[in-house]
Formats: C-alpha cells, structure tokens, sequence
C-alpha cells in the first residue's frame, strides 16, 4: 500500500511539471493529460484540481480550463476583470480572451464623449450605460467596457472586443452601485496587503540547501564550508522534512556518523500562506532560528530564517496603510497624552459604533482597546511588535455611548523576548476597566 501511495505522489507530481511547462492558454482536459502522461483519469482529474489550487490554470465558462499565468501576490490590490464579473454579478458580451488582465483604475463615463476620452488610457474599465459610439472609441484606445443598466452591446463593439481581448461585461446595477461594489473590493484588497505572508519573503530565485537523512557528518562539514551556514533542514527521500541540525549538533562527533543520528526531529514547518507574524510568534515562542517551507504535500519548497522574518516585518512597517482595519476604526478617536509627571496615557470618546444593543461599551471593544494601548506603550520603550500570551480582564462599571475615558498604561516587566503591562480605564475619575497582559516581544 504504501508504495502505491508512493507512486501515485510521484505521477502526481509528473502532472503538475507537466502542467507548468505547458504555455499560457493551453487547453487541459482530464482526457488528453491521462493519456499523454499514461495515467489515470482520476488521478489526472486530482492534479489538475491542485494546479487550480495554485493558480496554475484556471477553469472558465464556455472555454474550459486553460493554461493561465500565476498570479504574482505583489498585485493584490488590482482586481481582474474576471473579478469584477463576479462583483458586479456581470455578463460577459465579449472579449472573453482578457478577463485575467487586471484593470488599473475604472472611469465613470457621464460626460460628453469627446471630453470623456481624454481620461481613458489603456488598462482601464470604462463605466458606461448604452452609448454604442463611446463603447467602440474606449475600446481602441485600449479599455474594457462596463455596460450598467443591463444593456446590451452592437455586434461591432463585440467583435472588436473580441480581437482585442479587451472585456465587455454588462450589469443590471446602476452605475453608482457598480462603482461602490468595484471601490469596495480594491479597498478590501489594500487593507490584505498589508498581511504579508511566508510567500512574500521566500526567496524563490534560491534553492533551499539541505541534507539528507544518509548523509554524514563530513558531508555537513563541506557544506558548512561552501556556505556559511549554521544549520540545515534534513529531508527524508522525498524531500519532506524530517529534522534539523546545526552545527553545535555534531561537535565531536566522528566524520563518519549520519545526521539522522545527531539531528532534531519533528521540526516545526510553515506554508506559503502562514503569515510572517504567525511565522515570527512560532520562532520567537519555540526559540527556533529556521523553519522549512513545505507544500500541501508535505515536501519541502524552501526555508526562512529568523533574518528574513525580521526584515519582512521591518518592510510591512514601512509600507503605507491604505484601508481601515476595525482596530483603526476603533483607535481613530483615540489620542495619546502626558500628564504633570510626563506618563503616557490615552483619551477617547465611546462612539456608537463601539456600544453593544444596550448601549454601552462592548466588551470586545474595551479588550481591544487593552491590546491598542500595550502595543503602543511598548513602542515607546522599544521598536517591537507584540503578539499575546495572556490577559486577564476585569470590568467594574459599564460605560455609556459618548462617554470620555481615558487608559492608563503602567509597565511592570519588559525584556528581551518579553513583557508584562497593567492597563486601567477610568470614567469621570472612577476605575471602570483593568486588565494585566502578558506578551511575547518580537523585535522588528
């Protein structure tokens, strides 16, 4: 059975390159892949589903599945105009060949047509209702065309859509809302990239360096050598990882002693989609300096070290925040300042959109608020982020809709790797929240 298994990871893997080499627009069927690379149907139908996991190839109405270009994550705040489609519950009229194109910016088309093309460029998608001169004058210059109001387009605009491939989708909203559901989804998209993932600082262009389980302490030696390196992931024959060895590992011992026999087994992995923070908590929390990459198989496809989590988390803090995440939302009226004797303290109004069904401060929201000011107090004594072992919360007196309070931050023990920090929330002078939180300092 477990050479069966065996077997079947290797055809599967066979597909997928298959699948890669193939160019961009290719057809795949179940059908042709089984019997070029003379496997099953199921298992061809399998590997094709992964491929579109990946992002690979792509299955598409009327056409079937293609050969598409991977998305690359650095886009992720431009939208396809496949995209768009399925946020405008749209049709596609024509031009069906450029729906994976990505639109750089949409334009409302409510002026004179003359004055209209002097703001339409190339890549972008014209919002228009039925006015068939403009639909073609857009289309030349290299935009895709949204249609409101459910109309339809001439024959003419369709077919020089199609030769351009260059969309025409029609929707029955009116064009305020096509524009709203567009803006909301770009915005959405800002606020995820701001979320950077293991993908994003994985270094595709080097190959991770390894060893494997049969390979000797000598063999270590000269790679040390060649590398600089201080440890190393040790696959088993299929690549997945199975332990990791360092260098203090293997002093004194003989030069002819396997690694399975010195290394440290059961390492903790990562995935392309982990994030850099979850990433950075596992390696500060387990005191780990490298951690292997694997694929949804289990096989290794590169390393990050402690270095390129540190970097990745520098680089987010210096990339600007373009969208509102409901922690902004909830800090946005708070100001910080010092009172006679210079402490940092915080005061801000309970908005409405902070209060529960009776009124008052939510719960949720005062814990938020909690976390909101340990982290800002921590960056005042270091540049560090902060990720929460534990809390405990305590709740005296319930706080009214547009009520003042002000949180007093108090830093009882701050270190390296850790910190501890008292939090009291007071109204009109009384003490109406408290809470003593304990975190994980990870430095950036």
């Amino acid at each position: 059975m477990k050479t069966e298994i065996q077997e079947l990871k290797t055809k599967h893997e066979q597909i997928i390159k298959y699948i890669e080499s193939l160019s961009v627009g290719t057809r795949i069927s179940v059908r042709k892949i089984a019997q070029a690379l003379g496997v099953s149907e199921g298992t061809a139908y399998r590997a094709i589903k992964d491929a579109e996991n990946q992002g690979i190839v792509s299955t598409k109405e009327r056409i079937g599945t293609v050969r598409v270009e991977q998305k690359q994550r650095q886009s992720i705040d431009k939208l396809t105009f496949e995209e768009v489609v399925n946020i405008v519950e749209g049709e596609v009229l024509g031009g069906r060949g450029g729906l994976q194109k990505t639109l750089n910016k949409f334009v409302i088309g409510a002026m004179q047509e003359e004055a209209m093309m002097r703001y339409i460029e190339e890549g972008n998608l014209l919002i228009v209702g039925n006015r068939h001169r403009v639909h073609l004058a857009a289309l030349k210059k290299g935009a895709a065309i949204l249609i409101t109001g459910g109309f339809d387009a001439m024959p003419e605009a369709k077919k020089l859509a199609d030769e351009l491939d260059l969309p025409i989708i029609s929707s029955t909203y009116d064009t305020f809302t096509v524009a709203t559901l567009i803006n909301r989804a770009i915005y959405d998209r800002l606020i995820k990239k701001k979320i950077m993932l293991v993908a994003d600082i994985m270094r595709a262009d080097r190959p991770p360096v390894f060893l494997k389980l049969n390979q000797t302490v000598a063999d270590m030696q000269k790679l040390v050598e060649e590398t600089q390196h201080t440890r190393y992931p040790v696959v088993d024959k299929y690549n997945r990882p199975v332990g990791i060895i360092t260098t203090k590992d293997v002093i004194g011992a003989d030069p002819g002693q396997t690694v399975d026999r010195l290394m440290t087994r059961n390492p903790h992995t990562v995935t392309p989609q982990t994030s850099v923070a979850s990433a950075a908590h596992l390696m500060t929390w387990e005191g780990i300096e490298l951690v292997p990459v694997i694929d949804s198989g289990g096989k290794m496809i590169g390393v990050i070290s402690r270095k390129d989590v540190l970097q990745g988390m520098q680089y987010i803090q210096k990339q600007p925040h373009h969208g509102e995440t409901f922690e902004d939302l909830i800090w946005s009226g708070f100001k910080e300042h010092r009172n006679e004797e210079g402490k940092m303290f915080f005061r801000g109004t309970i908005s409405p959109q902070m209060t529960n069904h009776l009124g008052t401060a939510s719960e949720g929201v005062m814990t938020t608020l909690l976390y909101l000011v340990a982290y800002r107090t921590i960056t005042e004594h270091k540049k560090s982020d902060l990720t929460i072992d534990n809390s405990t919360v305590y709740f005296m007196n319930p706080v009214q809709i547009d009520s003042v309070i002000e949180i007093y931050p108090n830093v009882i023990e701050v270190s390296r790797r850790f910190c501890k920090i008292d939090i009291e929330i007071y109204h009109n002078g009384s003490l109406v929240a408290k809470s003593i939180l304990s975190a994980r300092v990870i430095d950036r």
